[in-house]
């Protein structure tokens, strides 16, 4: 499936795992659903990319064309890293050039959506910033399709690692996975609110 800029690769699968064998794709399901329960609570309208934890959803390019649609305001991928163990902490991904079709609005936004997150995150999810790749937190790539193809406000967060005892022990429990979710939340909140009829 096209990644953008030229590039082409195969569909997502379904992700990793820990070493207990809790799986990145319940992980961040269970994240979602418990996210968009706070948002709805705040009126916020929430659409997922997929309608279950049934099979393996929607290529990232497909997921790029739902979320690119007219009327989205935000669009967060959630996931969970599969690093060395050791390697802890979760980053917000954004994109290191312009999305195919985005306007430089779309990119200040994307800028912005990305601190409001990692800001989420850091206050509510119980995990540290990563200690093993980017910068406080952030990182700029061209890996991510959903990155690269999005027209709208879009970042890309892993949230822990999967391989790391104390990420894992956060992600596989269910006050973990709120605490994750209330960041979530707590960075859409924060961005909607800095961007309400601007």
């Amino acid at each position: 499936m096209p990644a953008g800029y030229g590039v082409y690769k195969a569909c997502n699968t379904t992700g990793t795992a820990t070493d207990a064998g809790y799986p990145e794709h319940a992980y961040t399901w269970d994240v979602a659903l418990r996210t968009r329960a706070i948002l709805e609570q705040h009126g916020v309208r929430v659409l997922l990319t997929r309608s279950s934890d049934t099979g393996v959803g929607p290529c990232v390019n497909e997921r790029a064309a739902i979320q690119s649609q007219p009327g989205v305001d935000a669009a967060v991928a959630i996931h969970g890293d599969g690093a060395p163990a050791g390697d802890h902490g979760f980053f917000v991904c954004t994109a290191a050039r312009t999305p195919v079709g985005a306007t430089a609005r779309s990119v200040t936004l994307s800028h912005d959506l990305a601190i409001d997150m990692h800001d989420g995150l850091l206050a509510h999810s119980g995990m540290t910033t990563a200690n093993y790749i980017g910068s406080n937190g952030y990182v700029s790539t061209t890996d991510f399709a959903g990155l690269n193809l999005s027209r709208s406000p879009t970042t890309f967060i892993e949230i822990g690692n999967m391989r790391d005892a104390h990420d894992a022990s956060v992600q596989s429990s269910a006050s973990g996975r709120q605490g994750i979710a209330e960041g979530l939340a707590a960075g859409l909140l924060a961005y909607v609110a800095h961007h309400r009829g601007r």
